[in-house]
């Protein structure tokens, strides 16, 4: 069986394991605490990148969450998290590019900064930017793939909790706002929320990546 190393509050990991337990794809789950569990010697064997999500199956290991989707789509192609419609299948590939190119930087940044910084104001016009080219581009489909879950609704869905007031987010973009309520209506969806405790360990640690990053900038 395979086997798959992912830690529930990492945004990363979670796209995968939603896109497991969309596809009922049997697997045995290895769970990582994140402040330590990723240096083992027995991870970095799989990973010297110390970092989760991780696919062992058999003599295959994958790594990087984009790349375990498409394998999990080419292994396991049914149900299908890819349209096969040209228009369907770009709309969903601009979606996975943008929330890892363009999303994770200004949320992060949120998360990190209070006020009216600079930093903050910078990053809300970027978010505002984003949410709306995400808005425009779903339209009037009830996923981004069209009229069924693909890949571009977990990646988004699972990278939105993120933003620590997202309600007022959603608000301003009443399309993504039926999105999120139809994708958090899904059974499995349900089953895995995060809970308020482990959101706030998410941010939490967010902050501290964001916050030691920036001391090692200022390093000479």
């Amino acid at each position: 069986m395979p086997t798959f190393y992912y830690s529930p509050v990492s945004p990363n990991a979670r796209r995968v394991w939603l896109a497991l337990l969309e596809k009922n794809i049997a697997f045995e789950s290895v769970i990582l605490k994140l402040d330590g569990d990723q240096k083992d010697p027995h991870f970095l064997a799989l990973n010297p990148f110390h970092q989760v999500p991780v696919w062992v199956d058999q003599t295959v290991t994958v790594l990087e969450s984009v790349a375990i989707l498409d394998y999990l789509e080419a292994r396991y192609p049914d149900p299908p998290l890819m349209p096969t419609d040209p228009a369907a299948l770009a709309r969903v590939r601009m979606v996975q590019m943008v929330v890892d190119n363009k999303l994770f930087r200004p949320a992060t940044t949120l998360l990190a900064e209070g006020g009216d910084s600079l930093r903050r104001i910078q990053a809300e016009t970027q978010m505002a930017e984003v949410l709306g080219f995400l808005e425009g581009l779903l339209g009037d489909h009830p996923y981004f793939g069209g009229g069924c879950l693909s890949n571009a609704d977990i990646t988004l869905g699972t990278a939105l909790p993120l933003l620590i007031s997202l309600q007022s987010w959603l608000d301003r973009y009443p399309a993504l706002g039926q999105w999120w309520q139809r994708l958090n209506d899904r059974p499995i969806w349900q089953q895995t929320r995060l809970t308020e405790a482990e959101l706030a360990y998410f941010h939490r640690r967010v902050q501290l990546i964001v916050k030691l990053g920036q001391r090692q900038m200022l390093r000479p």
